[in-house]
């Protein structure tokens, strides 16, 4: 019997270590709806936006993808009044590189 997700849970597959399809153990409908909707999120925008967003990025010394992502998470375009979230998001950064090392 499938386990009931926990409350609040979406339903998507977990992000870090998913051992899911393909074509394992997991249900394929639901790694299908996430990949596409994973895909259908990181579609390219328009090239205005794209260069906007990347102005934006640099701006506040992101990366492209960190600016979009925070868009796509949050649902908000981060300002210079954002200080506290963007060093959060450059603490993480570093926290990445460092365990590709450890």
């Amino acid at each position: 019997m499938a386990r009931r997700p926990e409350r609040s849970h979406n339903g998507r597959p977990p992000l870090d270590d998913y051992e899911g399809p393909p074509w394992g153990k997991g249900d394929p409908y639901i790694f299908l709806a996430w990949r596409t909707a994973h895909d259908k999120a990181w579609k390219a925008p328009s090239h205005a936006v794209m260069l906007m967003r990347l102005e934006k990025a640099e701006r506040l010394g992101l990366s492209y993808e960190e600016y979009t992502l925070e868009i796509l998470e949050r649902g908000r375009h981060l300002s210079e009044d954002d200080a506290e979230r963007i060093a959060e998001i450059r603490r993480a950064r570093r926290r990445s590189r460092s365990s590709h090392f450890a």
